[in-house]
């Protein structure tokens, strides 16, 4: 629904459900980031390619995040899924701005999956 609906092509994607532990190896090894994160997107198709990717997710930055979100983890779960593929689409959350409109296209694609 979300490729299909930001007309991007998918060829390929893996989700890669982990540890805090494995995901902060992940961000330390290939981002040089050493802190702990939800999400790490890698994007592995050329420019201009139908979309491939492998998406790792903590589960335990997800259960942590839900109960200080006051979300369900179900809700938080698929709100990270959502945020990685837009990543995929070519969405950024750099910025103050970008964060924004990545935060009303997450919401955008919850309530679509959650109302059906």
């Amino acid at each position: 629904m979300l490729f299909k609906q930001e007309k991007k092509k998918l060829a390929n994607l893996n989700y890669i459900f982990c540890s805090d532990e494995y995901l902060l190896a992940i961000n330390r090894d290939f981002l040089q980031h050493d802190y702990y994160t939800d999400i790490v997107t890698f994007e592995l198709n050329d420019p201009g390619t139908p979309i491939s990717g492998e998406i790792y997710i903590s589960i335990d930055r997800i259960r942590d995040n839900a109960k200080n979100l006051e979300e369900s983890f179900t809700r938080e779960l698929h709100r990270v899924i959502f945020h990685g593929a837009l990543h995929l689409c070519g969405y950024r959350d750099k910025t103050q701005e970008e964060e924004k409109l990545m935060r009303k296209m997450e919401d955008k694609y919850l309530s679509a999956y959650f109302s059906k």
